[in-house]
């Protein structure tokens, strides 16, 4: 145990080194704490060999891996603590043999009660079939509705808001988010929506109480389309909107408008071609598409391993860049209107999610158990990260055909620098159809 100790203490020392000004303390399994007593972050060790645990094999998943086992636990800012590994990581890259941090970890005794989980197998389905992608999908959105609500504001929306104060809530940033996008695709009264990947339904619901459309949104996940379609009956809406457990391939029919929030990163890089032709024969000829999707600045992606995420959150998930995505778009004939980065905005969500998330842990671990509590923790933390060093960004880009006639100023493509009050346009039954101030 005294050599474990040892060992411990000199990798947490090697690790601050490398980190530079990121430091977090450490703990030890008998309570001996290393580092600053104000660090805004701690990794407690919870047995002798939690450090091999945490760093062997190196890679994000060896290291999720440890805490969603318990093999540490991170007090304080999880965030921060993930900030320290990524400094390690971007200081240390074909160092750490050199160093000798490898055979120093090797000391450590290994730790063989956990195994590898991750979520329902997808072997002998072709890469993003329609059945492969509705498994994958399923496995994440399923998680459960209760558990959804304990983080995301009061109408479900799973993707990034659109914030233009700091300090503003989460629910108004998000309803600013969904009236941007009405307004982007510049609904009108009459026409048809088509929401790819509705989620709990906020988008399709308020483009029908505020804008007078007609709407099919489709998802993989059953209790999504569930709550949606009670959503929009108890909105007074069902009448115009609707909600399905389809794939975007399965869809026929012609739309005058067409959104996808939020649902891109499942497509698959292999399939990006599919999806836009896809989309492009369900749009009218003068219609608009938004698409709103996460997108990778990392143009060296060699996945020869699997990552934490693409094996606890979105199995299959694959993240391009915005010129890949602008290529395959063009390629099947749209023309780029217009694109706007919300990467700070998600950023400021994460944080949103994530605050809403640790406040309610104790409803967390009894709605979906203490290993998915922490998946999601480290996943949301990771994410937030990510998106504040712009390792990761997030896009809204406009795509029509290029004969639609062009829409002279970009007053309807810009958020309002509004108030909680200038965003009351959801109608009642009852009232006429107003639009957006602006």
């Amino acid at each position: 145990m005294a050599d474990a100790l040892t060992t411990s203490k000199f990798v947490y020392e090697k690790l601050v080194a490398m980190a530079g000004g990121h430091v977090v303390a450490m703990r030890s399994w008998n309570g001996e704490t290393w580092g600053p007593t104000n660090a805004p972050a701690t990794i407690v060790l919870n047995h002798p060999g939690a450090l091999r645990a945490l760093l062997l094999p190196p890679g994000d998943l060896t290291g999720g891996e440890a805490y969603i086992f318990k093999d540490v636990d991170i007090e304080g800012s999880i965030a921060e603590a993930l900030r320290f590994g990524a400094a390690v990581q971007s200081n240390s890259v074909g160092r750490l043999a050199s160093l000798k941090l490898l055979r120093h970890l090797r000391k450590l005794p290994a730790d063989n009660r956990r195994s590898a989980q991750g979520h329902p197998k997808t072997k002998g389905r072709r890469l993003h079939s329609v059945n492969r992608d509705r498994t994958s999908v399923t496995a994440h959105y399923n998680t459960g509705n209760d558990f959804f609500r304990l983080f995301l504001d009061p109408a479900l929306v799973y993707s990034s808001a659109v914030f233009l104060d700091p300090d503003e809530s989460l629910e108004v940033a998000q309803r600013r988010k969904l009236d941007l996008i009405c307004r982007k695709l510049e609904l009108q009264p009459g026409q048809r929506l088509l929401d790819i990947g509705c989620g709990w339904g906020a988008l399709a619901i308020h483009a029908a109480q505020t804008y007078g459309v007609e709407v099919l949104g489709i998802t993989l996940s059953a209790p999504q389309a569930e709550v949606a379609t009670a959503a929009a009956r108890r909105a007074g809406v069902d009448d115009r909107v609707a909600f399905e457990v389809r794939d975007y391939r399965d869809v026929t029919g012609r739309y005058d408008a067409i959104s996808s929030i939020g649902m891109f990163e499942h497509v698959g890089k292999g399939q990006l071609a599919k999806y836009f032709s896809s989309i492009q024969k369900l749009l009218d000829p003068e219609g608009v598409f938004l698409n709103h999707g996460i997108v990778t600045r990392d143009r060296h992606i060699v996945r020869v391993t699997p990552t934490f995420v693409n094996t606890y959150v979105f199995p299959d998930g694959e993240l391009v860049t915005v010129d890949q995505v602008i290529g395959e778009a063009e390629e099947a004939g749209f023309e780029l209107r217009d694109v706007e980065s919300l990467r700070t905005s998600y950023a400021l969500t994460l944080r949103h999610w994530l605050a809403g998330l640790e406040e309610n842990h104790v409803a967390a671990v009894e709605s979906v158990g203490e290993t998915t509590y922490r998946i999601f923790r480290l996943f949301i933390a990771g994410a937030a990260v990510a998106f504040e060093s712009s390792a990761i960004s997030v896009y809204q880009m406009v795509l029509e055909g290029a004969d639609r006639p062009w829409t002279f100023g970009r007053r309807h493509l810009v958020a309002n620098d509004d108030r909680a009050e200038k965003l009351s346009v959801i109608r009642s039954p009852d009232s006429a159809v107003r639009s957006p101030l602006r």
